[in-house]
């Protein structure tokens, strides 16, 4: 209850409510949700929490644990794109997403705690947003569907904030079930719970921050977009969602966009086979699990090579990962900096800590003298327990 102990710390009295929303880690389709394709996030035990409480007057008041210094106030009336920067553009970017779908926002005060690690490709963003919008629409006495507020809290990343993301890190954040992943269709956005806990399998799933701090606002994840868009344009279909198979890149000449192309085609292909396997009728085994890795790390040779969105830390961590016993391993969010999940099967050698699940001992240690070897800063690591969605705490 860090968000409460901040609330009163700055503003006084007892909150009305605690909201959390969690970050997300992606277990295959990356890149795949702007292209109208299938992704498969799961939410993590991790999230931002946000206490709040109705002020008199339509004004908005924001302050985080993570941002010491003064608190952002913001007038809900006139509120729009531009007139508000920074990390409080996202809890503002809601309010003003909420009235621009018709639902009456008061004036509030909303302390900012969060244990999601920043820049590491985990959505502390869209978890920000989430947490926003429960607490906004609790205030109000509003009753809107998830469904509703995972399109308000992406429109309020993509407008006010700036950032051109797709649905799955709001679509996660809100939906999720603890021991299941969310397998989402971008285009209809019909979703299905998909079961989904290694631990059944002795296994576990380790996230390796790189400590390289990824930025989705600095253009290259634009340029991604608007290549898939180029791509598709050129194919003659509404996406790349639409093409049938990689036959269809003969007509595309340019050799960039065909290595974009083959990317989205083959990790919407990968998301179906994982929730194929995961959906079998024997149920999870070590065999499954082996698979499953196996496509995390095709889908990490993916992105390294025809989608160019790796970097030399999450390279390194993944390498080192298989090479010490991780049935497999891929970077996750948006690239160009953030983490790693590394599947990891049951060993004797266990570590202890934050991230020592079965097995994920030697990983950890082979992760962390490479990163040594190279001069880098030492690695963070997480348990990813597949969690449930966003929720009110207290109140």
């Amino acid at each position: 209850m860090r968000a409460a102990s901040l609330f009163r710390e700055r503003f006084g009295g007892e909150p009305d409510g605690v909201w959390l929303a969690p970050g997300r880690a992606n277990l295959m389709g990356e890149h795949t949700d702007y292209n109208e394709g299938f992704v498969l996030p799961f939410a993590l035990g991790q999230g931002v929490t946000a206490a709040a409480s109705r002020r008199v007057g339509r004004r908005l008041t924001v302050c985080s644990r993570q941002e010491p210094g003064d608190a952002v106030e913001v007038d809900l009336d006139g509120l729009a794109p531009g007139r508000v920067t920074g990390w409080a553009a996202y809890p503002a970017g809601v309010a003003w997403a909420l009235e621009a779908a018709g639902h009456w926002v008061p004036g509030a005060c909303i302390a900012i705690d969060s244990d999601v690690p920043a820049g590491a490709g985990l959505s502390s963003s869209a978890a920000l947003e989430c947490a926003t919008a429960l607490a906004l629409t609790s205030l109000a006495g509003l009753d809107v569907p998830r469904a509703e507020l995972v399109t308000i809290a992406r429109r309020a990343e993509n407008e006010f904030a700036g950032v051109p993301t797709g649905i799955m890190d709001q679509s996660a954040s809100l939906l999720c079930r603890a021991g299941h992943a969310l397998l989402l269709d971008c285009r209809t956005l019909e979703n299905f719970q998909v079961p989904f806990d290694p631990d059944a399998a002795r296994a576990s799933l380790l996230l390796i921050n790189t400590r390289a701090r990824h930025e989705l606002a600095d253009g290259e994840y634009g340029r991604r977009r608007a290549e898939c868009e180029e791509a598709a344009r050129r194919l003659g279909i509404p996406s790349l969602r639409d093409l049938t198979g990689l036959a269809d890149l003969d007509s595309l000449t340019d050799p960039v966009l065909r290595r974009r192309v083959r990317h989205v085609f083959m990790d919407n292909q990968r998301v179906l086979e994982v929730v194929a396997l995961l959906r079998a009728p024997s149920g999870p085994s070590a065999h499954t699990y082996r698979q499953i890795g196996r496509l995390l790390t095709q889908a990490h040779a993916s992105l390294r090579d025809d989608f160019e969105v790796s970097w030399p830390e999450a390279d390194a961590a993944v390498e080192a990962a298989v090479a010490a016993g991780a049935s497999g391993a891929r970077m996750i969010g948006g690239g160009f900096g953030g983490s790693v999940l590394a599947l990891v099967p049951a060993a004797a050698d266990q570590g202890s800590g934050p991230g020592s699940g079965p097995g994920s001992g030697p990983v950890r240690d082979a992760v962390t003298a490479a990163f040594a070897r190279h001069g880098w800063t030492a690695p963070e690591f997480l348990d990813a327990v597949p969690a449930d969605s966003a929720r009110q705490l207290n109140g």
